[in-house]
């Protein structure tokens, strides 16, 4: 029990250390990057390190299974450098009862990166957002779904357009049930429309079965309009509205299952946010077979030689895995295999080679 505390202490410290020495990599490269792009908006150094600081953190997540193989290859070379793994086996415990330890913080570290990590840097990003259109001042473009339907939000002339919708098609562009409600430069409301569908074209809203109120008049009522049809402006493209969904990494990993039951009763396909939902939930697996695969190669005494070849081909290997989880990623957002396959599949294939590989060499 000692020694697996110690082992397990040793690789938590080192894990901490590497993920402190790519967030101060990441910290400066970001820094330089937002002064890049928004010196001319009056940002300065403190202004471009909180929106770096904001920024990071979602950077930083995603390359957590690069991370911990970095940090597992860091302390086997340690331990086979002291010789420690010698003593260890001459003590009568293997090496696999020995990767035991690791593989249970990386457990541990996956499973606390996805319950409170994963909403922390969703929090972080929608800061990061607001805090960089604020500087940026640019046009702004919205699209929420609820329990009630879904909303979009759209401006021009300095005016806003507020969109509410019972349902919609795939892409957003058709809209039924929808309510227009238009504000003014003040932000007073100025108009309200209703309509029993809306098609969006380029430039327009196509309207069917319209009924529209003036807002500003006295009497709103007496000036109420009833058309079979009516077009009303707009600068939403079927791009922007898809794109106004922003990314599932945005969206904590609690709120994923309601928000994707909102998609779907609005009329969208959330299998992005499913993939994403799914791969979240097989991170502390993947998490686990970084280690094994960097077990694999350098968990042996450095007088054997080939460090500096084993440690490359461990390199390769996590390289490999996290290319082939993004690869398997978009295949499953394109509906090219199951979400399921697509989320824990290379896991589970990296976890299942890397043991029979710790086998081979082990007990073969």
């Amino acid at each position: 029990m000692t020694l697996s505390l110690y082992i397990a202490r040793r690789f938590f410290w080192m894990f901490i250390r590497v993920l402190g020495v790519f967030f101060g990599i990441l910290m400066l490269i970001d820094m330089l990057d937002q002064l890049r792009r928004l010196s001319g908006k009056g940002v300065g150094l403190v202004q471009a390190m909180e929106l770096s600081a904001l920024n990071v953190p979602e950077s930083l997540y995603n390359i957590l299974p690069l991370i911990m193989i970095l940090a597992a290859i860091a302390m086997f070379l340690g331990f086979a450098r002291s010789s420690e793994l010698v003593v260890v086996r001459a003590a009568g415990r293997s090496g696999l009862r020995f990767l035991l330890a690791p593989i249970v913080v990386s457990l541990m570290i996956g499973i606390v990166a996805v319950a409170v990590l994963n909403p922390l840097v969703a929090a972080t990003s929608k800061a990061y957002e607001a805090r960089y259109a604020g500087y940026a001042r640019g046009a702004e473009r919205v699209l929420s779904v609820s329990e009630d339907g879904l909303w979009l939000r759209q401006g021009g002339d300095g005016s806003q357009t507020v969109i509410h919708a019972s349902r919609a098609n795939a892409d957003g562009t058709q809209l039924y049930g929808v309510t227009f409600l238009s504000f003014d430069e003040e932000g007073l409301p100025r108009e309200r429309v209703e309509a029993e569908s809306a098609r969006l074209q380029p430039g327009a809203w196509a309207v069917e079965k319209v009924r529209r109120w003036r807002l500003d008049a006295l009497n709103p009522q007496q000036g109420i309009e009833v058309l079979d049809t009516a077009t009303l402006p707009s600068d939403l493209t079927a791009d922007a509205i898809r794109d106004s969904f922003g990314s599932p990494a945005a969206i904590p990993v609690w709120e994923l299952p309601a928000f994707i039951r909102g998609l779907e009763r609005a009329g969208f396909s959330a299998r992005n946010h499913q993939v994403w939902l799914q791969m979240q939930l097989a991170l502390p697996l993947l998490m686990s077979a970084m280690v094994l695969i960097a077990a694999g190669f350098t968990m042996r005494h450095a007088r054997f030689g080939g460090t500096g070849l084993l440690v490359l081909f461990s390199l390769l290997g996590g390289f490999a895995m996290f290319f082939l989880r993004n690869f398997a990623q978009v295949l499953g957002q394109n509906g090219q295999v199951p979400v399921m396959v697509a989320a824990w599949a290379p896991p589970l294939a990296a976890a299942l080679f890397a043991l029979g590989l710790l086998l081979h060499l082990e007990d073969g």
